[in-house]
C-alpha cells in the first residue's frame, strides 16, 4: 500500500451497501462537508433531460472557458448512491483538468430503479449532449463518455449500446476502476475480501441491487459482451487493491484484441476510490492523468 494512502485507512467511513438509504445519507453528509471546488474558470448550470422512457434526468453542465469537446460523466457509488451534488467536486475537477465541457448525469439509482434505468438515463444524456453540440460550442465528433466505478460500467455500456443502435458517435471512453463483470470470478474479485473502502461483499451487494431480478446482459455487465469490435478508443485505469482490478485489465486486453486502441494504467499501491485522498502524491498524479487523457482524446 502506498504509505501516504495507508495513513488514511483508519479514518475511512464504512459504507453499508445492504442499506442503500443509510449509505446515501452518510455519503451525502460527508460530501457536503468537503470544501467546495473552484469553479471560477467555468460556467456551471443545472439542466433537465427528457428521456424517451418518460423519465426526467437531471444533469449539471460544467463549461470551462474556451472548452474543447465534451464528456458525459457518470458518477460512482455502486449504482446505489451518489448524485449531482456528491459528484460536484469530481466533475468540476475533471472539467478543470481536461478543459472539456462535462455533462454530469444524475441517473436513477438501484434498488428502487434497477437495470436498465441508469443506462437509459445515461444514454439519454449522451443523445441530449449530441443534439446540443452547437449550443455548447463543441464539435459533435468530439464527445466522450466516462466515469468512475459503477459510472465506468455505465460508460462502457453506453458505448456498446451506441454501437449496436447506431446512436450518437462517441470518440473516446474513459473507464476509471470500472466494475464490468457481475460473475466475480477474477482473482481480485475472489480474493480482495477486506480491501479498503470497497471489497468483495460490497461488490456483490451492489450487483444484487443493480440487477434486481433480471439476468445480467452485456449492457448490464459489459464484460459479458462477446464482440468488442467497433468501440471507441479507451483509457482504462485500475487500482492495485481493488476487487474490480482484474476485470478492468481483462476488458482492456479484449478491447485491444478486437482492434480497439487502449491505454491501460495500473496504479500501484492504490485502492478503490483512493484518488479522493487529494493530499497523496499518487492521487494527484491519477487525477491529472485522467484529465490529460481526456484532453488528448478531445484535441485530436
Amino acid at each position: 500500500m502506498d504509505p501516504e494512502l495507508e495513513a488514511f485507512i483508519p479514518f475511512l467511513p464504512y459504507m453499508d451497501m445492504n442499506d442503500p438509504v443509510a449509505a446515501r445519507k452518510d455519503f451525502a453528509e460527508r460530501a457536503a462537508a468537503t470544501p467546495a471546488p473552484d469553479t471560477s474558470r467555468m460556467d456551471v448550470e443545472d439542466r433537465t433531460v427528457s428521456a424517451d422512457t418518460g423519465a426526467d434526468v437531471a444533469v449539471r453542465v460544467y463549461r470551462p472557458h474556451r472548452a474543447q469537446g465534451a464528456v458525459v460523466w457518470l458518477h460512482g457509488g455502486g449504482g446505489v448512491f451518489g448524485d449531482l451534488d456528491t459528484e460536484h467536486p469530481w466533475a468540476a475537477r475533471i472539467a478543470d483538468l481536461s478543459g472539456a465541457v462535462v455533462i454530469s448525469v444524475g441517473y436513477r439509482l438501484a434498488p428502487e430503479h434497477p437495470f436498465p434505468a441508469a443506462l437509459d438515463d445515461a444514454y439519454a444524456a449522451l443523445a441530449w449532449t449530441d443534439e446540443r453540440a452547437d449550443e455548447f460550442g463543441i464539435d459533435p465528433a468530439r464527445i466522450a463518455v466516462g466515469g468512475h466505478s459503477a459510472g465506468a460500467n455505465l460508460a462502457a455500456a453506453v458505448c456498446l449500446r451506441a454501437r449496436d443502435e447506431r446512436g450518437p458517435a462517441i470518440c473516446f471512453q474513459l473507464l476509471n476502476q470500472p466494475g464490468l463483470d457481475d460473475r466475480q470470478e477474477s482473482w481480485s474479485a475472489r480474493n480482495f475480501t477486506s480491501t479498503p473502502w470497497f471489497d468483495r461483499d460490497k461488490l456483490a451487494a451492489a450487483w444484487r441491487h443493480y440487477l434486481g431480478s433480471r439476468p445480467a446482459t452485456p449492457y448490464a455487465a459489459p464484460a459479458r459482451a462477446a464482440d468488442l469490435s467497433g468501440l471507441p478508443p479507451a483509457y482504462i485505469a485500475t487500482a492495485e487493491f481493488c476487487p474490480n482490478r482484474d476485470e478492468g485489465i481483462a476488458y482492456a486486453l479484449r478491447l485491444m484484441q478486437a482492434g480497439v486502441s487502449v491505454e491501460l494504467h495500473q496504479w500501484p499501491g492504490t485502492f478503490h476510490g483512493s484518488q479522493a485522498i487529494l493530499s497523496a502524491d499518487v492521487s494527484q498524479r491519477q487525477n491529472v492523468e485522467l484529465g490529460a487523457a481526456l484532453r488528448r482524446a478531445l484535441a485530436e
